[in-house]
């Protein structure tokens, strides 16, 4: 048995996560891979850029010093191998490439920006398949702070796959025009219309902690009368009753009612009656590709 520690950082719209993971190889077993430790900080990358169209100096800083941070943590965990991937804000920032430059230079953290397309791909290489049966079909739905990601697969065949400018943080700011609101309904709609008794398998953070919430074993889904009624308790509550009753973090707490929107859209335009949550996304699927580029 070998056991290495890999991590992810993955630079969101609304936070900054490090994930470590455990990677356990093992004769004649498959490789095993378990959750080590999980870092997040909430640095709002998105409200500048859908705001301002840029980075604006203090959160550079605050970049800067998460990504110190992230490193000497790595360090610490003993990680041998990493990968920092930035999303929808730092892609549409127009001074996004000089913060990757910037972030290289001052703590030697290589960043690489993705498009919505790459983001689909690794999110679709983490452990959603665990909860898919190879003769169903489903829709992926990764809702993040500044975009989201669709994925249509069918008896394991992923079958079209777009992203959307459509994020809890630029809902938040009231920057999704009626357009791309739309277009998400009708591409659904269109991809979805022929298949028969369709899952949704949602990802991100908000709907991991929905799901926390709902009591639900993992592995359960949950029904859209269930979601349904969640999204309405959640409507009725203040910022103030979110955090102190619920406990969510302040950067959670004014975003999960429009992320709920989100997902019963999907659920809604595909005509399905349950969402499986399995607590994975962009940084678990970064860990997959990391092993799977290393071997």
């Amino acid at each position: 048995m070998r056991l290495s520690k890999y991590a992810a950082i993955d630079i969101g719209s609304n936070a900054v996560r490090l994930l470590v993971y455990n990677v356990i190889e093992r004769n004649n077993s498959p490789t095993l891979f378990t959750k080590n430790t999980m870092v997040r900080v909430p640095i709002r990358l998105g409200q500048d850029t859908f705001t301002h169209g840029s980075i604006g100096m203090p959160n550079q800083q605050r970049m800067i010093d998460a990504m110190l941070s992230f490193k000497k943590l790595m360090g610490v965990h003993g990680v041998s191998h990493y990968m920092a991937c930035a999303t929808s804000a730092l892609r549409e920032a127009k001074n996004g490439a000089a913060l990757v430059k910037r972030i290289q230079k001052e703590t030697e953290v290589n960043v690489a920006i993705i498009d919505g397309k790459r983001e689909a791909e690794i999110i679709a290489m983490t452990d959603l398949f665990d909860v898919m049966k190879p003769h169903k079909s489903y829709l992926l739905v990764d809702v993040g702070g500044g975009s989201t990601e669709l994925t249509v697969i069918d008896r394991g065949k992923t079958l079209a796959s777009k992203s959307f400018k459509i994020g809890t943080v630029r809902l938040l700011n009231k920057m999704v025009t009626d357009k791309e609101m739309k277009s998400y309904v009708k591409w659904i709609a269109k991809h979805t219309q022929h298949l028969d008794r369709l899952s949704v398998v949602g990802s991100g953070g908000t709907i991991n902690k929905v799901f926390k919430l709902s009591g639900k074993n993992i592995g359960k889904p949950l029904s859209f009368i269930l979601l349904s009624e969640y999204y309405e308790y959640l409507k009725k509550r203040t910022k103030k009753e979110l955090i102190t009753d619920l406990k969510l973090n302040p950067d959670r707490a004014d975003v999960i009612v429009p992320a709920v929107h989100i997902y019963l859209l999907a659920m809604k335009e595909s005509n399905s009656n349950k969402i499986y949550v399995p607590k994975v996304g962009l940084a678990d699927g970064m860990i997959k590709l990391l092993y799977k580029e290393l071997h």
